[in-house]
């Protein structure tokens, strides 16, 4: 390998751990409450972090850091762009009025 092999190893494994736990809650919230938004934000999370681990995968397997580094990014650009679309997805909230009759 070469000397960066412990740094991506470590880098990686802590964008599984914590992106993961991200993704976990994310879900969690989204199975309380049925936000298309936070469905979202699992969605992209869990892309970011899928990509960690397949690009960890290239580099440890393969060989190749460039393979590597090429699969991330673009996983990463896809998980931002799916995080982006959570901010703009409508977040369906029912709210119940009660109209008070005058006296």
């Amino acid at each position: 390998m070469n000397e960066y092999t412990a740094l991506i190893v470590a880098a990686n494994a802590a964008t599984l751990v914590l992106g993961g736990a991200v993704a976990t809650l994310a879900y969690r919230a989204f199975r309380r409450t049925g936000s298309r938004a936070l469905r979202a934000v699992t969605a992209g999370f869990g892309f970011i972090v899928a990509g960690s681990g397949i690009a960890g995968l290239a580099h440890l397997v393969g060989g190749s850091v460039g393979l590597g580094v090429a699969i991330q990014s673009s996983f990463t650009a896809g998980g931002f762009a799916v995080l982006l679309y959570s901010l703009y997805t409508e977040t369906a909230t029912n709210r119940t009025v009660t109209i008070r009759g005058s006296k």
